[in-house]
């Protein structure tokens, strides 16, 4: 699917309005949560999974914390 979307002000902020076949699509419905991951290939938003937020979150700590041991793995 390929389709422009307009970014528009919500107060202060910046937004999107997400077509409702895109809503389908992601299974989410007004009130819902995303997550986006920021990926090679760009952007990817998902519905929020609590359990894969906390997964990436210690993923992203152990590769803070671990840069050089994680450097040396894999060369």
């Amino acid at each position: 699917m390929t389709r422009k979307l307009k970014l528009t002000a919500i107060g202060n902020s910046t937004g999107v309005v997400l077509p409702r076949e895109l809503l389908e699509k992601l299974r989410v419905q007004r009130g819902d949560e995303l997550m986006v991951l920021e990926t090679p290939d760009g952007i990817t938003l998902t519905p929020f999974d609590p359990e894969l937020a906390r997964q990436m979150e210690v993923a992203e700590r152990i590769m803070r914390e671990d840069r050089d041991l994680l450097r040396k793995l894999a060369e």
